[in-house]
């Protein structure tokens, strides 16, 4: 018996020590499945972080990464003297800020709604209709934009129909805001709310039940039941969209803007791409970038921080 338990013992702490070899002996294929998405992430993230070095390069195409010339902070200190900088930071920020505020809560309410529909065949064809504008690819969702808003586009015709006068949407700064962000609603609120569904399915049905024999109507029980339930997946999506506040994109706002509007349509990324691949300074551009990235992983760490502090929730 001594040496059973002797070996028992060892067993137990040979698992302490090795908690993620053991879990990987109980479920192989669990992890097997999720092996070519973690190699896909090392490849294509990861692997490739090291050529950010070139934002403390004088970086030449012949010399490469590793024989070019270090300048250290030079190109930081060129961008913040830049007289765009300003202007880049604050187009970037206010239109991330504004599609968060005006872009996070409608899945939530959208997912709400398709909780509480009972007609089945309905609440299927519509979350259908919901989903599809997701899938259309950035550049056709862009030219539907276009379409629908150029001088001589649907809703100048309309406008114009009712004896108003017509509004050049793409040559007025004031408008890229709001189409941008009413545009990106449009194409991500339907696929958004499918996380929440999710949630929301998790959710115990006996709460409903309590809570409808104690007369709650469906606002309340929305309210009092759904929205708790799903509370810790409202919390993690925020922080998740905090930590990308400052990461706009390129397709869109390049797709969308033209010289005319950059008072209010230029972003980083559109002004990396122009610096970087048009004027080849490439050095330049990925401290531009690398500035950028810093941005969002303090506020992903802020956001973090402040929902664990009030709500004892958070990534990690």
């Amino acid at each position: 018996m001594g040496s059973v338990e002797r070996g028992a013992q060892l067993t137990e702490t040979w698992k302490r020590r090795h908690p993620l070899l053991t879990d990987i002996r109980r479920r192989p294929l669990l992890y097997l499945m999720v092996l070519p998405a973690v190699v896909g992430i090392v490849l294509f993230r990861y692997l490739p972080a090291y050529n950010m070095v070139i934002a403390f390069q004088n970086f030449d195409l012949l010399d490469g990464v590793w024989g070019s010339d270090w300048v250290g902070l030079k190109w930081f200190g060129k961008f913040f003297r830049d007289p765009f900088f300003v202007r880049l930071v604050r187009n970037t920020f206010l239109i991330a800020f504004f599609s968060l505020i005006w872009g996070f809560w409608p899945p939530i309410l959208l997912a709400l709604l398709f909780h509480e529909l009972r007609f089945d065949r309905f609440r299927r064809v519509s979350q259908s209709i919901s989903y599809l504008p997701h899938f259309l690819p950035t550049v056709v969702m862009a030219g539907v934009v276009l379409e629908l808003f150029s001088t001589a586009g649907l809703v100048n015709r309309i406008i114009g129909a009712v004896g108003i006068e017509g509004i050049r949407f793409f040559n007025e700064p004031g408008w890229f805001r709001p189409l941008y962000i009413g545009s990106g609603i449009w194409q991500q609120v339907g696929w958004s709310s499918i996380i929440y569904l999710a949630a929301l399915s998790g959710v115990n049905p006996e709460l409903y039940e309590s809570a409808y024999m104690d007369g709650a109507g469906r606002l309340r029980r929305s309210w009092h039941v759904s929205l708790p339930g799903i509370a810790p997946t409202i919390y993690l999506l925020f922080i998740l969209a905090v930590g990308q506040l400052m990461s706009v994109g390129f397709e869109k706002p390049f797709l969308l803007q033209n010289p005319a509007i950059y008072e209010t349509a230029d972003v980083i990324e559109t002004y990396v791409y122009r610096r970087g691949i048009i004027n080849q300074e490439y050095g330049y551009s990925a401290a531009v970038g690398l500035f950028n990235s810093a941005i969002n992983l303090v506020l992903l760490l802020v956001a973090n921080r402040l929902t664990g502090r009030y709500t004892q929730h958070s990534l990690w």
